[in-house]
Formats: structure tokens, C-alpha cells, sequence
């Protein structure tokens, strides 16, 4: 089969992926917009295509029998841009990253070790455990909320659970209390669950249903040193909400790696929101890097070489959105 991996994004999973798949496939690399004539005319003829966006700037694919997204979020994706019948595919196998993010990012709230070192480096022992003053909490007496228990959420409960931790979630279809949850509120409760964390993580996707679903109120719920820190999709925690509760100091702080405004080929280099988070001193920024990982490479090539594999024998497909 054509196999054609469109864009920059989807690049990334190229190398090594013809050897993985094995012979008797052709695999190319388009751009994020096919200008030349080779590039419309791979893109139109592809059985397989291997992309994030797909849109009205695109050539038609009138050739694909496969949507493969090399990620879980497929929202940028078109479907009726699509031959009626196509099937579009995700990818997961990022979990293990974002989870170790996550841990990373509510360890450093109790385990100062950067700022430790910068002090020492000149000849300050601010941290020395002599002193009262140095003392530090543990990550282990904190409760941590889990918004979406899909496969982040659990990978990140199983490490949480392992520093001893209390961990609740808010999930659409009901979960369990047992090794990972210790309580579990339906998503009308969603004050409730806000209320009970000092830790809240938004791993939710961003679709109709949840654009905006962390808003003033959810925020307002939460306790004053409350931190929240988003993994899922930007827009699911309203901008304006968000903005106001820490540059008000309503809140104690937030870790936020997914945005509201990503680069272009016009501005490659914006600020991540509308508003000025970058101005804010309780608010620590990352560019959408929480799952990019050799490991999520590898694991999702593996995923994508499978459904091709199944694609090819008639067999039924996985992640099939």
C-alpha cells in the first residue's frame, strides 16, 4: 500500500516505520500543505494516510481506506472530508510520559530540588535540614483529582497511588473505588470534586461536550491553594475563567502544557494564550511536551503498523474512533 505521512507532526513517526512495517509498502512524507504536484498527487492516491489536520486546504483523499492520527486528539480532522466509509484511527501510548510529567510537576511543588541548588550554588543552606524553617510537605499527604479516567487518568493514579496519595475522579461513566480510586463523583458533582483535591488534573479531550466544562464555577470550587494542571485540551478550562482565578490569587497556582493558541506557519512563535499567563508568577507553562517521548514514538508506530497489518488482511481495526 501508499502510505503517506502528511505534515510535520506526523513526520516525526517516519523513520524506522517502513523497516517496522516491513516490505512490499510505499511510504512517503508530504507537507503540511501539498503545493507541488507530486506532493497533491501522493496525498490524493494514498490507501493510508498518517495525519493531525485534515481540511478544506487539503487535497481531496480519494484514494485513502485508512485515517491514521499518530495521537489521540483528532479534532482538527475533517471526517467528511473523508470517502464515505473511512475509517479514522487514534493513537494512545503516551500515557507513560504524561504520567511521569505529571509526577514531575506535583513533585517539584514539595521537593525543591532546582531552587535548593541555585541557593547552594552561592553559599546559601536554605534548605539545610537543621533549620525549622526548611521543612518541606510530602507529596504523599495530598489528595489528587483525576478529571476523565481514560488511559492518562490511570496511569497517572497508579504512580500517584505508589507516593501514597489519595486519589479521586470525576468521570463520565462510573468508576470503581478499589487500588487507584478512593472516591469517585459523577460529572454533575463536578463542584464537589473540585472541592475535595489539592491537586486537580484535566485529562479530558476537547469536543461539543466539553469545551468550557471547567469554568468560574468549577474554579471557584476549588480550595484557595489549589493547583490545577491541564494535560487534556486547552479549551476544556475556559481561558477567561483560568486567567482571572490565578491572576486574583483564587486559586494557588496551575501547570498548564495544553493551549488555547499554537503556532502557525504565519506566527511560529505566539504566547500560548489570548490573555498574558506568561505575566503570571503562579503559573508554570509548557509548550504541549507532556507526551513526547522516544516511548510514545515507538509505541505508537507499533499501533499504526498493526492497523495497517489488519487493514491489509480484512481484519477489524483498533482505536477506531
Amino acid at each position: 500500500m501508499r502510505i503517506v505521512f502528511h505534515g510535520t507532526n506526523a513526520a516525526t513517526f517516519e523513520p524506522g516505520f517502513a523497516a517496522l512495517l516491513g516490505a512490499g509498502h510505499e511510504v512517503l512524507c508530504v507537507p503540511d500543505l501539498p503545493a507541488t504536484a507530486a506532493d497533491r498527487h501522493a496525498f490524493r492516491s494514498a490507501e493510508v494516510i498518517v495525519g493531525i489536520r485534515l481540511d478544506a486546504s487539503h487535497p481531496s483523499p480519494d484514494g485513502v481506506r485508512l485515517y491514521h492520527a499518530p495521537a489521540a486528539g483528532v479534532d482538527a480532522i475533517d471526517r467528511t472530508r473523508l470517502p464515505p466509509g473511512t475509517p479514522l484511527c487514534c493513537c494512545f501510548g503516551h500515557d507513560p510520559a504524561i504520567a511521569e510529567y505529571v509526577m514531575t510537576a506535583l513533585l517539584l511543588r514539595h521537593v525543591p530540588i532546582p531552587d535548593a541548588d541555585r541557593d547552594l550554588r552561592q553559599g546559601k543552606w536554605t534548605y539545610w535540614a537543621s533549620a525549622r524553617s526548611a521543612l518541606r510537605t510530602e507529596l504523599g499527604d495530598a489528595t489528587l483529582g483525576i478529571l476523565g479516567f481514560g488511559h492518562i487518568g490511570k496511569a497517572v493514579a497508579a504512580r500517584a497511588k505508589a507516593f501514597g496519595m489519595t486519589v479521586h475522579t470525576a468521570n463520565r461513566s462510573a468508576v470503581a473505588t478499589g487500588p487507584l480510586v478512593d472516591r469517585y463523583f459523577p460529572l454533575p458533582e463536578l463542584a464537589g470534586f473540585m472541592a475535595s483535591a489539592d491537586y486537580v488534573l484535566v485529562t479530558l479531550p476537547h469536543n461539543a461536550a466539553t469545551e468550557g466544562f471547567v469554568g468560574r464555577d468549577a474554579l471557584d470550587a476549588m480550595q484557595p491553594h489549589g493547583v490545577i494542571l491541564n494535560v487534556g485540551r486547552g479549551p476544556v478550562i475556559d481561558e477567561t475563567a483560568l486567567y482571572e482565578a490565578l491572576a486574583e490569587k483564587r486559586i494557588g497556582g496551575a501547570v498548564i502544557d495544553t493551549w488555547y493558541v499554537y503556532p502557525t506557519p504565519s506566527s511560529p512563535g505566539p504566547h500560548p494564550g489570548r490573555l498574558p499567563f506568561h505575566e503570571l508568577d503562579n503559573c508554570v507553562l509548557t509548550p504541549h511536551m507532556s507526551g513526547w517521548t522516544h516511548g510514545t514514538i515507538r509505541r505508537r508506530q507499533e499501533t499504526m503498523v498493526d492497523n495497517i497489518r489488519r487493514l491489509s488482511r480484512g481484519d477489524t481495526l483498533v482505536n477506531v474512533v
